[in-house]
Order: structure tokens, then sequence, then C-alpha cells
């Protein structure tokens, strides 16, 4: 069910403080003292994770608790591979976020939104705030941690800040930072929000015009980050948009009329303009920097010394063609993690989906992430087709089958 509660005072890393948090959340399944699986949504995700078991529906008939459709729905449910008849799963939508926890558009101590006034946050503050939220439903210990993306970073950071607190964490296309390439991309997509006169420092809130233009700009680099080359040049190519394709999304030059229309601009204009109906602006700043500013290593020296008092089980997921969080940031994860003594697989995946693999596949998601729920790095899917490195079978590494493209025909 969907719920939003306060969990009282809260300190921001960056020493600021509200009198009371609001986090909005979703739970799934019923709790037994031990079966907690907490997933953590991705970048401009929300806490609904699934429809199975609940819908809540708004006059128009569509959901009203985050986004329209829920955003890992094939993953997580009965008979799914996080199984809510047998796990009790809880979804928070983060601090910052747009989706009914307190952010840079909720309500202020005057009534106004907070807009720019909104402390900043960090990866480890969304992991801080869904402890509190957790103590408030009574869940101690963990079964599991699950997140794709910067996710798969909050996860990661509940190893190594509660690390009594998480049985098993599963980082899916993640990384322990992000590289240089990605935060030139992020930095870019900030400075079209904030160059957007109708950004206005921030304080758009009210009767005025939205920064649309900006956000859509930034939605649009991210799609590029998020698809891979294969695909995109599979499904696009180089085709001209059919006749009643629209380019109206943003100004044209003169001479640009002469020229082709092309389906991939016409893909990032539709995209773009629904996302900018349903987020926002300021929460887009807000959340790249959080995951910007995140390095697994920063507090401790180094990936391994951060992960070592973390003594359960972990399972990495990396998709071959993601260029935004590679393979070789998974391997090197895993490593780290095996340095500090933890049972560790990695399961690679053969797919030319690039980022949005993990949302798209659950094909491939599901079977490695049910068994180690279940069983750890012993579980058959895990060994099967994954890499463990718990002494056993070490630097062996298989990997799943290729699967179909993210664009069918």
């Amino acid at each position: 069910m969907a719920e939003t509660t306060g969990v009282g005072e809260f300190r921001f890393a960056c020493g600021e403080t509200i009198d009371d948090l609001e986090l909005a959340y979703e739970t799934y399944g019923e709790f037994d003292g031990s079966n907690a699986v907490l997933v953590c949504h991705a970048l401009t995700g929300s806490h609904h994770v699934t429809d199975s078991g609940w819908r809540e529906e708004g006059d128009d008939g569509t959901p009203t608790a985050g986004q329209a459709r829920a955003w890992w729905n094939d993953v997580v449910g009965p008979g799914k591979a996080i199984d809510t008849t047998e796990y009790y799963v809880v979804c928070v939508n983060v601090p910052g976020s747009c989706y009914g926890s307190s952010g840079p558009s909720s309500e202020g101590p005057d009534g106004e939104p907070w807009g720019t006034n909104f402390p900043p946050v960090t990866v480890g503050d969304w992991t801080r705030a869904q402890r509190r939220l957790l103590d408030e439903l009574g869940v101690g210990r963990l079964h599991a941690v699950v997140g794709g993306s910067v996710g798969g970073m909050n996860a990661l950071d509940w190893a190594t800040r509660y690390p009594d607190d998480v049985r098993r964490v599963v980082p899916i296309a993640a990384a322990a930072r992000l590289d240089a390439q990605c935060l030139a991309i992020d930095a870019v997509a900030r400075r079209a929000i904030t160059t957007d006169a109708n950004w206005n420092g921030g304080e758009y809130y009210g009767d005025g015009p939205d920064p649309d233009d900006g956000l859509a700009l930034a939605r649009q680099l991210g799609h590029v980050m998020y698809l891979s080359k294969g695909s995109m040049e599979r499904k696009f190519g180089r085709r001209a948009a059919g006749r009643d394709a629209r380019r109206d999304a943003f100004p044209e030059d003169p001479a640009g009329a002469f020229f082709p229309y092309r389906e991939v601009e016409s893909y990032l204009d539709y995209n773009a303009a629904g996302f900018t109906d349903r987020f926002d602006a300021n929460s887009y700043l807000y959340l790249t920097r959080a995951m910007d500013d995140y390095d697994l290593s920063a507090e401790y020296g180094s990936d391994a010394d951060a992960l070592a008092a973390f003594e359960g089980e972990a399972l990495l997921l990396s998709f071959s063609a993601d260029w935004h969080f590679t393979v070789e940031q998974s391997r090197s994860l895993a490593a780290a993690f095996e340095d500090g003594g933890a049972p560790v697989a990695h399961h690679v995946v053969d797919s030319d989906h690039g980022h949005d693999a993990f949302l798209v596949e659950p094909e491939s998601v599901g079977p490695p992430l049910r068994d180690f729920l279940a069983d750890g790095v012993d579980g058959r899917a895990v060994r099967d087709e994954g890499t463990a490195t718990d002494g056993g079978d070490a630097g062996k590494e298989r990997r799943a089958p290729v699967h179909a493209s993210l664009f069918p025909g």
C-alpha cells in the first residue's frame, strides 16, 4: 500500500536540518520479522515499484502514486523474482525527489515550496532516511537491499553504513562512483536547466511557466546515456520521421527545415515531453548531484576498506553494452567485496540494451536475483551464469544469453 509519513527532525549530511522529513513509500506482502527486502529506485523513479497487490486511482483512472506505470512490475510481485508472497517489500521515494517525499517542490516552513532552499541531499541521506522509515515500520535487519543504477549505489551505501543490518545486497547496473564522462554529461544536463530563463533561480513554482525546455534537454541527454549505440542504430538508424511527426518541440533555425527530422530526434522529443509532465526540474538538479557526489571509498581509503565490515553476501549484475555503469566497474566492485571477505557473485548479461537493460530485461534479471535472495551465492542461476568469488571458483565468469531488442520492430 502507498503511504506518506513523517520521520521527525532530520539532519542532512550538509549540516542543515528540517523539522519533519516526509517520506512517501509503498509496502507489499506481510512482514514476518526476517523477510524484509528494501528496493531502491533509480534517479527519476519513485516508490511505485509494482502494481501487484494494490491499485490507487485518481479521477482519470491513472495511478496517483509516483509514476504512471510501476517501474519494476515484471520483477516484483506474487510469484516473481522478488516474490511478495514470500518477502515484505518496501520502496521509499528518496528525499529530494518529487513523488511525495520532502524535496524542492514540497511545502517549506513558510508554506511555500522549498525550491533551492531545500538542503542539498546525498546518497547517504537517502540511506539514513530509509533506516528511519524502517524503524517506524518495525523492521530491523533486512533480508536484502536491491537497487538499480543510482539505486545500486544506495544499496552499496547500506553495506557500508549499516553493515550489520543487511544480509544480502544486490547492486544492479551500478558502480562505486561515476567516471569523468558521466560526470560531464550530468553537468551539461544541469546547465540546460539552470540556463532556461524560466528556471528563475529555482523559484518557478506558482502561476509562471516551468523550465520545461531545460528539463527536456536534460532528459534527452539522459536517454542517450542510458541506451546503447547498437540498439539506437537498429531502432532509428538515420531514417527520417514520418510526415505526421511534429518537430516543434524546440525552435528550429530557418535552414533546418531543409533537412530531415529524424526518427531519433522524434523519439527524444516525445519522451522528453512526457518527462516534463511528471518530474520537477529542481529535483533533477538535486538527484543528479547526489549521484555525482557518491564515492564508495571517500571516507575509507579504498572500496575494499569501505566494504570490510559487511559480513553478508553480495550479487553484482551488469550488462555488456552499458557504458553508463560498465561491466568492468561491477567487476571491480566484486573484487572489493571479495577482498573484504564477503561471498560475492558477479552476473554479466550479454545485452545491447545499454543501461536500461535492468528495467526492460526481467528475464535476465529475474533468475539470478530470485536464486540469490533464496540461497545467496549458492543459488543455482547465480552459480550457473554468474561469477562466484567465495573461494570456490573465483575468477570464472559466464554470461547469460543475448536477449531481444529493447525496441521491437
